[in-house]
């Protein structure tokens, strides 16, 4: 199958969002009706026929952008169009050819590389003559689409495909070596800057506005010969604080992101560390039973004498017991330090995440458990566990066989759950634990062998 990859630009609310979910099938732009929603580049696949398309949708482009935010969105698009082999210019049918998009046209018109005018909201086939206004500044072709209610979508891609210059994909042979992480964290707690710092680019919109990056980017990038890709999300914000539907569907897609993911960073601002909102993100992740590192961001603004790492450890983990587990990390995205330990943290874990024991060492190990520490008696009568098993990875899940399941509680499954961990490492993963019945039948034979 072949591939090229295509950039949508436009003004700000010119359908670019819906016409990038309508080509690769699902919502994973945010779209609402004002401008400004897509503030930063975000990337999905479209197939058509034998061809493979990598679609750019890219923030609100203003070529006279007079604030921070509007030209870093200016820069974006422009970032997108050079690593494109075509790009499409979305535009309004219904407002006509305005100012605004000549200038986006002649600004694109620079790159050398092939553009088509996408004319959307043409809902219906008798409105199509309202993009015959976009021919008169010498466009070869303009196309009426309607991205809502896919119309003229197949004509475009059509003409896409002859267009660009197809290279032949190559075979995906390492996607299940790729490491999927999740950037989660409270909005701006520093995780646009930490992926830039690990992309080593521009990716991502940073500004101090809390919420800047309010869609999941997938980013993928190498480190010593392995691949990670990176998903940064908007910062789930509490729940209270939700006033606009936007940041509504931005706490979704966040959750998405998590399901996505093979690994989290937890990112925490070190000027705050542990808020109930990272506590609750922190539960998201536990809910999903993903592998975890924990990142302090902004470390170069501590005052070490009064919070050093083995305090603010302390800190965090009084807080997040249920995470103890994870491996914690202070970083300085700003300054670069310890960012680059981030990847073989992230390697670990992941190694952690889909390590395998063999049946004879844990049952050797759990033996040695249950002398030190049996479970609970149920009416003076003990509880065995006979044999256990892992029976899957990612996370590591056991299955213990008994004649009392009820009595395992949770002191006695967190006691298990450690010495797991003393035995085996673990570290960074959660662990499933699982206590079935074994049967009566089954009992009486095991005790005549």
């Amino acid at each position: 199958m072949a591939h090229a990859t295509v950039a949508l630009v436009g003004r700000p609310n010119v359908g670019k969002s819906t016409l990038f979910n309508r080509l690769v099938g699902r919502r994973s732009a945010i779209v609402e009706s004002f401008p400004g929603v897509t503030r930063d580049r975000h990337i999905g696949h479209s197939k058509y026929k034998g061809y493979s398309f990598i679609v750019i949708d890219t923030g609100g482009f203003e070529p006279d952008a007079d604030t921070s935010l509007l030209q870093q969105m200016r820069l974006q698009a422009q970032m997108a169009v050079e690593e494109a082999d075509l790009t499409v210019l979305v535009v309004d049918a219904r407002e006509g050819w305005i100012p605004a998009d000549l200038d986006i046209f002649q600004s694109l018109s620079r790159s050398g590389k092939p553009i088509l005018v996408a004319a959307n909201k043409t809902d219906v086939p008798h409105l199509d003559h309202q993009s015959v206004d976009f021919y008169r500044f010498g466009i070869e072709q303009v196309f009426p689409i309607s991205a809502e209610h896919d119309r003229g979508i197949g004509e475009l891609l059509e003409v896409a495909s002859q267009l660009v210059t197809l290279q032949e994909e190559k075979p995906k042979q390492e996607d299940e070596q790729l490491i999927k992480v999740a950037v989660v964290g409270k909005p701006n707690a520093g995780k646009s800057s930490l992926v830039n710092a690990l992309l080593g680019e521009q990716r991502m919109i940073v500004d101090s506005i809390p919420g800047t990056t309010r869609d999941p980017v997938d980013s993928l990038c190498f480190f010593q010969d392995k691949r990670f890709l990176l998903v940064d999300t908007a910062g789930i914000r509490r729940k209270g604080r939700v006033s606009q539907k936007v940041e509504t569907y931005s706490v979704v897609a966040a959750l998405k992101a998590i399901e996505r993911a093979d690994v989290a960073l937890l990112v925490m601002d070190s000027t705050e560390l542990v808020s109930e909102q990272v506590m609750r993100i922190a539960g998201y992740v536990m809910d999903r039973a993903r592998a975890l590192v924990i990142v302090l961001s902004k470390w170069d603004l501590v005052d070490t004498r009064q919070l050093n790492i083995k305090k603010a450890e302390q800190l965090v983990f009084d807080k997040l017991n249920f995470i103890d587990f994870a491996p914690l990390v202070p970083v300085s995205a700003m300054k670069g330090d310890r960012v680059d330990r981030l990847f073989g943290l992230i390697q670990k874990v992941h190694g952690q995440y889909t390590r395998r024991i063999k049946t004879s060492d844990l049952n050797s190990v759990m033996q040695l458990i249950v002398e030190r520490h049996p479970p609970p008696a149920k009416s003076g009568r003990p509880t065995k566990i006979y044999y256990s098993n892992q029976i899957s990875v990612a996370p590591p899940s056991f299955v213990f066989m008994t004649n009392h399941p009820e009595k395992t509680n949770f002191s006695y499954e967190r006691y298990v759950t450690n010495q797991l961990r003393h035995y085996f490492g673990f570290e960074g993963t959660p662990l499933q634990l699982i206590w079935r019945k074994k049967s009566a039948s089954r009992e009486r034979g095991s005790k005549r062998s």
